[in-house]
């Protein structure tokens, strides 16, 4: 999730945890210390692949949070028993407050579809539950209330309380989410089936800051996609469109260790395309139907005609600020409760992919 909402979050936990002990102060270093995970993004990786799949990793995972969420607690309890003996702190206190706040930022990045390597440095695909976008105001603003309440209001009374009930609806929320993602799968494979469509595998991802409208993904045994859109009160099938993988252009990058990285990161949701003499590699799983978030470049076509695999770069018009068009939202928001008329998914392929959208051979 975004910062913002990872520091609210933060702030909350450690307030109704510490908050009667350390006052209003317990927002504050509970926002802080619910952001040291995202640390690691100060690391600069020598490729774009490398910085997006390095990402979420051992500074996300619960070894090694606990350990640090531990050593924390034993410092301060030090420190409490000596400089501030009337605080009232107890090692165990103080451990799950800090082992709450540095351990949910992690389990709620993987409530969105990026991908976390929670349980680094196991060799697991990273968790991608996709409940959520990575920015949604429906999650974050009760806990920001809370928080702002309890910063104006003190630890004492009622703040703590409503900060506990923020907690609670935004939890609640997270399961809301996974409902509606595994309703959206659910359309979508009933309409497949009712075509009598075979797919290997169906992925629902929520789409532009809400957990209402999903985009869903499925694959094809000829090595072939289907992308739909579904809203949570949709009483129609989902409109869809096939698309190609053009999975014959993966031969390209034979041996590639990067791209071998990538489609475990992503689980293998990939696509290739040849743009002009470039080979261009895409993560499937996030953005709007042909304008996607990650997409990378990652060989070339010589003079004889032959493919060199390059160092990944990223490709002109992909990255977050991609997703932010007005025209594009505005189509997305109406979406969740008109299905009529279906959004242009066609239209935004080529729009956005245009002659990506020829195999690479």
């Amino acid at each position: 999730m975004d910062s913002i909402t990872q520091a609210v979050l933060g702030a909350a936990l450690q307030g109704t945890v510490l908050g009667r002990i350390q006052g209003r102060r317990s927002l504050v270093y509970g926002a802080a210390l619910g952001t040291v995970p995202d640390l690691d993004v100060v690391i600069r990786y020598a490729d774009p692949v490398s910085q997006m799949t390095y990402h979420r990793g051992f500074s996300h995972s619960i070894f090694v949070l606990t350990g640090v969420a531990l050593l924390l607690a034993w410092l301060v309890d030090r420190l409490g028993r000596t400089r501030w003996p009337a605080k009232g702190y107890t090692l165990p206190r103080l451990f799950l407050a800090f082992w709450l706040v540095l351990v949910t930022h992690p389990v709620l990045d993987a409530f969105t579809v990026y991908g976390t390597q929670l349980f680094w440095p196991l060799p697991f695909t990273p968790l991608s539950w996709a409940a959520v976008f990575i920015i949604d105001p429906v999650y974050t603003v009760p806990l920001l209330a809370a928080v702002i309440y309890a910063a104006f209001k003190g630890l004492k009374g009622r703040a703590v309380p409503l900060l506990s009930l923020a907690l609670a609806f935004s939890t609640a929320y997270l399961g809301f989410g996974l409902a509606g993602r595994m309703a959206a799968e659910q359309r979508m494979q009933a309409a497949l089936d009712a075509q009598g469509i075979a797919v290997n595998e169906v992925r629902a991802v929520p789409i532009a800051f809400n957990s209402l409208v999903w985009r869903v993904l499925a694959k094809t045994p000829d090595g072939h996609y289907y992308e739909g859109i579904s809203s949570t009160f949709d009483r129609e099938p989902p409109e869809m469109q096939r698309l190609p993988l053009n999975l014959e252009a993966a031969q390209a990058l034979n041996g590639s260790t990067l791209l071998q990285r990538l489609r475990w990161f992503t689980d293998d949701w990939l696509r290739y395309d040849q743009v002009g003499n470039t080979l261009v590699v895409t993560d499937l799983r996030m953005g709007i139907p042909g304008n996607y978030t990650f997409r990378f470049n990652m060989a070339h076509r010589d003079s004889q005609g032959h493919w060199i695999v390059d160092r990944p770069s990223s490709y002109r018009g992909a990255g977050a600020a991609s997703m932010f068009d007005r025209e594009d939202l505005a189509l997305i928001w109406r979406r969740i409760l008109a299905q009529q008329p279906p959004l242009p998914l066609a239209a935004w392929t080529n729009k956005y992919l245009g002659p990506a959208s020829e195999p690479g051979g």
